[in-house]
Order: C-alpha cells, then sequence, then structure tokens
C-alpha cells in the first residue's frame, strides 16, 4: 500500500509498505480519505522533541472507508461496511481501528467524506459545554470547529456572537446561525463591543477554539460571572498565563474540552453519525481544501497558512 511519511520538518514522502494485518478485535479499513488536523502542525514544524521519520500514516487520524477484514474475535462488523474509525495511521491507504473504535456510517451518507474524529470531537466539546435556550453564547475562532459549534449553539436556542480574524468566516458564522459577529482584530473594542450587546453583563458561555494565548485572554474578558469558558482551542505550542485576578474575581467554570478516552471519542462520533444523518449538521461545505496522498505536504502547509476561503483540508486515496 501507499503511505505517507514525514521525513523532517515541512518534507514527506510517499512509500510502498506492507499492508498490516488486524490482529485480535482489530479490524483494517480500506481509507476513502482522512481529515487534516491542525495537531499535526507542531509536529510538521519539526521541534525538538519530534522524531523522524515518522511511522507510515502517521499523524493522519481522521480517517474513514470499508472495512477489509476483520481480526479474532471481532463481532457485529463485517467486510465492505462503511465506517468512521478512530485510528493513528490513516495517512495511508489502509489501517487498523480497535472494533470498538469504529462506527458505521448509514446509507445517508454514502458518498460523502466523514472525517469522524473532529466531529466527535465537535459533538464532545458542545457537550461539555451546556448551553441552554435564551443564553448569549460568544465562539472566539471561527474555523472547522467553531463554526460546527456555532450551528449546534443557534439550534440549542442560544443567541451566538461569533469572532473571527477573517471576513470569509464571519460570513460562515451568519449562515451557521450567528446572530451577531465582530472582527477578531482590537481586544478592547471587541470587549466593549459584546459589553454593549449584552447589557454590560458578558456571555453565558464562552468557547474558545483558536489555541492561542491572546484568544485565551479575550475569552475570559467575555464572560460573565459565574459564567462557562470552556477552552475547545488546543494549546500544544507552549504553556499558557491566565488572568488569575479575572477569573477568580468573576468565579468562572473553567472547562478543558478535550477527551482522551477513546469510548467518549467514540460516542461524539456516534452523535456527529446521528446529528449529520439527520440533517442537523452539514459539514460539506466546511470541507474546503481536497488533495491526493501525494501531496499531503501541501495540505499540511494549507491547514498552516490558511488561505483565504480555507476552513479544512482532506487527502484521498
Amino acid at each position: 500500500m501507499r503511505a505517507a511519511i514525514v521525513t523532517g520538518p515541512g518534507e514527506i514522502r510517499i512509500d510502498r509498505v506492507a499492508i498490516p494485518q488486524p490482529g485480535p478485535g482489530q479490524v483494517r479499513i480500506r481509507l476513502e480519505g482522512c481529515g487534516v488536523c491542525a495537531s499535526n502542525l507542531t509536529p510538521w514544524a519539526g521541534p525538538e522533541w519530534m522524531q523522524f521519520p515518522t511511522e507510515p500514516g502517521g499523524l493522519g487520524h481522521e480517517g474513514w472507508g470499508i472495512v477489509d477484514a476483520v481480526g479474532e474475535g471481532v463481532n457485529g462488523l463485517e467486510g465492505g461496511e462503511r465506517v468512521a474509525a478512530l485510528s493513528f495511521h490513516a495517512y495511508a491507504e489502509y489501517d487498523l481501528a480497535q472494533a470498538d473504535a469504529v462506527v458505521g456510517l448509514p446509507e445517508a451518507l454514502a458518498g460523502q467524506p466523514f472525517p469522524g474524529e473532529p466531529l466527535g470531537c465537535a459533538m464532545n466539546i458542545f457537550q461539555r459545554c451546556n448551553i441552554q435556550p435564551g443564553q448569549t453564547v460568544a465562539i472566539v475562532g471561527i474555523g472547522f470547529l467553531g463554526a460546527i459549534l456555532t450551528r449546534l449553539a443557534a439550534e440549542a436556542g442560544a443567541r451566538v456572537i461569533a469572532i473571527a480574524r477573517r471576513p470569509f468566516a464571519l460570513d460562515l458564522a451568519r449562515r451557521m446561525g450567528a446572530a451577531e459577529t465582530i472582527p477578531m482584530d482590537d481586544h478592547y473594542a471587541i470587549i466593549e463591543r459584546v459589553k454593549n450587546l449584552t447589557g454590560g453583563n458578558f456571555c453565558d458561555r464562552v468557547v474558545e477554539a483558536v489555541g492561542k494565548q491572546w484568544p485565551l485572554d479575550l475569552a475570559a474578558e467575555l464572560t460573565r460571572e459565574r459564567g462557562r469558558l470552556v477552552v475547545a482551542g488546543y494549546h500544544q505550542d507552549g504553556p499558557r498565563q491566565v488572568n488569575m485576578q479575572l477569573w477568580n474575581w468573576r468565579g468562572l467554570d473553567v472547562v478543558n474540552a478535550h477527551e482522551r478516552d477513546p469510548a467518549i471519542y467514540v460516542d461524539g462520533i456516534r452523535a456527529a453519525v446521528d446529528a449529520v444523518a439527520n440533517g442537523r449538521l452539514d459539514p460539506a461545505p466546511l470541507l474546503t481544501h481536497h488533495f491526493p496522498l501525494d501531496r499531503l505536504d501541501e495540505a499540511l502547509d494549507a491547514t498552516r497558512d490558511r488561505p483565504d476561503g480555507f476552513l479544512k483540508a482532506w487527502v484521498t486515496f
């Protein structure tokens, strides 16, 4: 099979390697595609701790495809079934997954790309937000994740204020149901605008979906007393400082909304399958940049550089 190997900072090659064989409790998936995650960017940049070359297919974890073979002891999954999976070498034509980390895709999703892991992540983050009808919710950062959370929060009956850097993203937020949009440019002007929009009370829920210091600082400022600050951005590039005086004074509930339990991840993927199949959520317009596997380097660069109109890249095989 063909598999991508990251050989150094910003460098890949495509090798032919042996197709993996499923062990007990595993299935093999012939992959149709894999989403490109922003969490790949730090390894792609080549920090000191990164070891090259990567394993074949390594870094890819947003794959979907067809069950190709099943290992000993696997029940309820058969060859030919289309699935999304939580797996970890999905920048390749085949990957292995634990059988309990695989979610079937119904006929209603036939032919549609379905990066289950990030969609499941969004559903789990939304669950942790505990958004109620009538609340005011600010989403700081409108990329793939922020756009989905905007849609889910608006559908839940919240008044959504979307804050983003790019005009394209603000237009998208309005289409996803945001009642108000604010350019993410001037720190104090944003605070004043949100203060005016909320009668001086600020927001019941604020979701930070960028993963950088300034948006985290801004998100805390926009959260009302006894409100909930939800950290959905992936902060992987070093330590953060927080304004503990502000957090303490306002009595904020602070939720780090990332999951590491595979069972919870899979629950989120199931919820995403239901939401898309039932028409509550349409991720197709959010998958904006498509590349073949041998152009994975371009997909990663686009994820880093975010050209106009970019939300999420995906590769196919």
